[in-house]
């Protein structure tokens, strides 16, 4: 059987229907995405290529795999938005070097303690202060646009990769999300409560940083620290624990 796209079953008009109908779902998921990054990187920029990704969407979006296009869209909004972005190298590679090197401290010091290392260990295992531990966790914090989507090699692999995009789903796909989803889990149960609360809130409640502050009686600023902080910790994990070489499917 083959699979067919909404393009194939409706007509021009229907097409654009479907478009304007799902771009408030765009501007959305830009808007979300640009407020963690520098000033200088334009929402509308983003929208723009949202939008291609959208229409990438709906030209391919198959009812038969059980999935409301919405849903779909939404995957292929963020990932073409996500790709602009890593396309641009708008990130300077210091920052992107001490993103690598507290992931590695985090490693290390997790192995040595066998438990999740405390701010103060980490900055240990890093030689620098927690205060420069702190304002190292602010610098990187628009390095983490796709943090929970990818682990891995430099550019990152992404989970939603693990997605297969063929009519069947092969046994060997499904025990690999099946795992990822286990290790995923395992390591957010193994990260401090506050962390994991912080991560819950913003990923699955979608508040802002500033609304997080505000349920948790913290500032701002320490949201963010605390946000990355955890996002680097379950990368630290993820990636020792499913290595790059592993096998994905394409989506």
């Amino acid at each position: 059987m083959n699979s067919y796209g909404v393009s194939e079953v409706i007509g021009d008009a229907e097409r654009e229907r479907l478009i304007l109908e799902h771009l408030p779902q765009v501007r959305l998921i830009a808007r979300k995405i640009q407020e963690r990054l520098p000033e200088n990187i334009s929402l509308e920029d983003l929208v723009s290529t949202g939008v291609l990704g959208l229409i990438s969407a709906i030209d391919n979006f198959d009812p038969a795999h059980n999935v409301k296009l919405k849903t779909y869209a939404e995957y292929k909004i963020r990932g073409a938005i996500l790709d602009s972005l890593r396309g641009l190298d708008w990130a300077p590679r210091q920052k992107r070097r001490k993103a690598k090197q507290i992931e590695a401290a985090i490693a290390r010091a997790e192995q040595r303690l066998q438990r999740a290392p405390v701010e103060d260990e980490i900055a240990a295992q890093l030689s620098i202060t927690l205060e420069e531990y702190h304002q190292w966790l602010v610098e990187i914090r628009g390095l983490n646009i796709a943090s929970l989507e990818y682990v891995g090699q430099e550019q990152g692999r992404d989970l939603l990769h693990y997605i297969p995009d063929t009519e069947e789903s092969l046994p060997s796909t499904l025990l690999e999300q099946s795992e990822l989803q286990r290790l995923v889990a395992e390591s957010i149960d193994e990260i401090p409560e506050i962390e994991r609360t912080v991560l819950s809130l913003y990923y699955h409640e979608e508040l802002t940083l500033r609304e997080i502050a505000q349920v948790v009686k913290l500032h701002e600023s320490r949201i963010s620290q605390l946000k990355s902080q955890a996002i680097l910790r379950l990368r630290a994990r993820l990636a020792s624990q499913w290595p790059a070489s592993r096998g994905v499917v394409t989506a």
